[in-house]
């Protein structure tokens, strides 16, 4: 069977970039076992509670729900459990300086399968206060309409 290629979603947390303002973004690696890969493979997964935690030079993945695997059996993993983040030894350091400036946290934003292997994207983000979301969605509506106003334009609409 010849090796999968490209990028394929299993899960984003679309909320994650409503309720944060997002800086930078990072990809890691994920130490899973062999029924995570399998009900990831299935498209379950939930990371709206996820959080990532820099402990003792390494990244883990905390909070984000893969569900058991239906067909698996006594060897099942724990839906919650902490999972490895595989990341660079630089990057980590970068991340742990960023995350000690308050308010700055990672959360995972997309988790997807590239070439094969299950990828995370972690965020750099702080989070937004409720004036703040009012006036990102209100930005985003009027870049809307500004864009709708020239297609209308570019049509002969107008």
């Amino acid at each position: 069977m010849p090796r999968e290629t490209g990028r394929k979603v299993i899960a984003q947390n679309k909320r994650a970039r409503h309720d944060y303002s997002i800086d930078s973004t990072v990809e890691a690696g994920l130490v899973l076992t062999g029924t995570e890969v399998k009900s990831l493979r299935a498209g379950r997964a939930t990371l709206t509670d996820g959080y990532a935690t820099i402990d003792d030079g390494e990244v883990w993945l905390r909070g984000v729900h893969i569900p058991e695997y239906d067909l698996g059996t006594w060897t099942n993993h724990e839906p919650r459990r902490a999972r490895k983040c595989l990341l660079k030894r630089d990057e980590i350091r970068k991340l742990a300086h960023r995350t000690q400036v308050k308010g700055f946290t990672l959360i995972p934003i997309a988790m997807y399968f590239k070439d094969g292997y299950a990828k995370v994207e972690l965020a750099l983000a702080t989070g937004r206060k409720a004036h703040d979301k009012r006036h990102a969605i209100a930005e985003r509506e009027s870049k809307r309409e500004a864009a709708k106003a020239v297609g209308r334009r570019a049509k002969g609409l107008d």
